[in-house]
């Protein structure tokens, strides 16, 4: 009985996709608690950058295939479905290579201002890293197109665990350079490429199998889920670009905001779990024409991850001081006060997630994008008036009160800074309370012209969510 309930579980694709973003998240967890500890302030701020910066490209690079070779796969023959892989693969690579050839260009025009700048080590290694991580990144687009979770789980492993034995040996024996853990990176992901390769997941030998209707069918759809994807990546990374070409805040700023930023992306990860396993169910219910079922996956997702995830972000706010604490170590406890402003933000994230999700679904990648280009537009201006206007306005302002007070100088340029960088930094995040806001009321509007979505059903059928785990069943 035990053995079957297990099996059950272990093939459930709900808890392999929680799997798969808890195996992530943890390990990516305690890596960054490593790498900050291994690291200076400066060295770490460029970690950050590179792997942000390189997060947002894979964003360009695989947006245009990603979102519609899931959807396009969940209807497909098994005919059409070797023409959609290919076409995955071939315009993957032209996509990688067009951006790889820019990065360099930029490298060689520019390399003083790149070197002196937070983004050289991402201009430094981009264009290696972009190449040997192609396997990798289509396998996991044609794997949870086929709801293979397992597989896309044994790649991570592969993947995410490497480096983190690494990062344990590093911390604990040997203290590498930053230079010398790229390098382990680099091989890591190598090594996951290969494996995907050689198991052909990534869908390699249907390379030659692409054709010109289903490279049309997949960039119609991508021209528009690409910019959906590169604004909800650059609705993060829009944050930690413009602090990172703040000449106040720097890399040094940059270091202290992923302090909660790291945390708010772990509490994501039973989101980005069901919205991953939600999206081929409502694709294939949409082909079928079954708006009703859409709706009902829709509610019941939204309604009870909001449910589910409240009770974290209470207990997230109330121990805040604790979690950067054991996450950023001395020097980052004021982080706190912004990890709160994330606590808030978190309770807005699953609506407006399954919006976007829907969209898709159904068909309307194009006002998917247009609710993601309001988002970071007002991510964007907001970010740009906290760090530059108000950080006028705010050094301005301590350093004549603490002036008043009677303080020296040298003290007073020490105090100000402080104070200063704390409240940019709030304000930033703030802003993301306010873009996502925008979100969920431009999403409904799009959302509900074909649906006819009704809101107060999100509770109803998040109740229903947490019904199918006997939360409210009486033993």
């Amino acid at each position: 009985m035990a053995h079957n309930v297990l099996s059950k579980i272990l093939k459930n694709n709900n808890f392999l996709s929680l799997a798969n973003n808890g195996l992530v998240a943890v390990f990516g967890f305690f890596g960054f608690l490593l790498l900050v500890r291994s690291l200076n302030t400066n060295d770490f701020g460029k970690w950050v950058l590179l792997i942000t910066t390189a997060n947002f490209i894979d964003m360009i690079r695989f947006g245009i295939t990603r979102t519609a070779i899931v959807r396009f796969l969940a209807g497909a023959d098994p005919e059409e479905a070797k023409n959609l892989i290919g076409s995955n693969y071939i315009i993957n690579l032209i996509s990688t290579l067009i951006i790889v050839a820019i990065v360099v260009a930029a490298n060689r025009l520019f390399p003083q201002e790149i070197h002196d700048s937070g983004f050289s080590l991402f201009f430094q290694w981009f264009p290696l890293l972009a190449i040997i991580t192609i396997p990798f990144n289509n396998a996991q687009s044609v794997l949870q197109a086929k709801m293979r979770f397992d597989y896309i789980l044994l790649l991570r492993i592969i993947n995410v665990g490497g480096f983190m034995i690494f990062l344990v040996y590093n911390y604990f024996v040997s203290r590498y350079s930053i230079q010398t853990i790229v390098y382990a990176y680099l091989i890591i992901n190598i090594l996951t490429s290969l494996v995907a390769s050689l198991t052909n997941w990534d869908g390699i030998l249907q390379l030659f199998r692409a054709s010109a209707v289903t490279n049309k069918q997949i960039l119609n759809f991508g021209k528009y889920s690409t910019g959906t994807l590169i604004g909800s990546n650059l609705l993060k990374s829009a944050d930690t670009f413009i602090i990172g070409l703040s000449p106040f805040l720097g890399t040094a700023g940059v270091a202290l905001y992923s302090i909660p930023l790291k945390l708010t992306e772990i509490i994501e990860i039973p989101l980005r779990s069901y919205a991953m396993t939600a999206f081929p169910g409502m694709s294939k219910a949409s082909i079928e024409g079954n708006n009703e079922k859409v709706k009902q996956i829709f509610y019941t997702n939204a309604g009870g991850m909001t449910l589910l995830l409240i009770p974290v972000m209470v207990i997230s706010f109330i121990f805040a001081d604790q979690f950067v604490y054991i996450l950023g170590g001395p020097g980052y406890e004021s982080t706190a006060s912004i990890f709160r402003i994330f606590c808030l933000y978190g309770m807005l994230l699953p609506l407006d997630r399954f919006i976007g999700v829907a969209l898709d679904s159904i068909n309307m990648p194009k006002f998917n994008f247009y609710k993601v280009v309001y988002m970071t537009s007002a991510n964007i201006v907001g970010d740009a008036v906290v760090v530059f206007a108000f950080l006028y306005v705010a050094l301005s302002y301590s350093t004549t009160s603490l002036l008043a007070s009677g303080h020296s100088i040298l003290s007073v340029l020490a105090l100000s800074r402080a104070f200063t960088v704390q409240t940019v930094l709030e304000g930033v995040a703030w802003v993301t309370i306010l873009f996502t806001l925008i979100g969920i009321l431009v999403g409904y509007f799009y959302l509900n012209q074909k649906l006819n979505i009704q809101l107060r059903k999100v509770l109803s059928g998040g109740i229903q969510f947490l019904g199918q785990f006997n939360v409210w069943r009486k033993k």
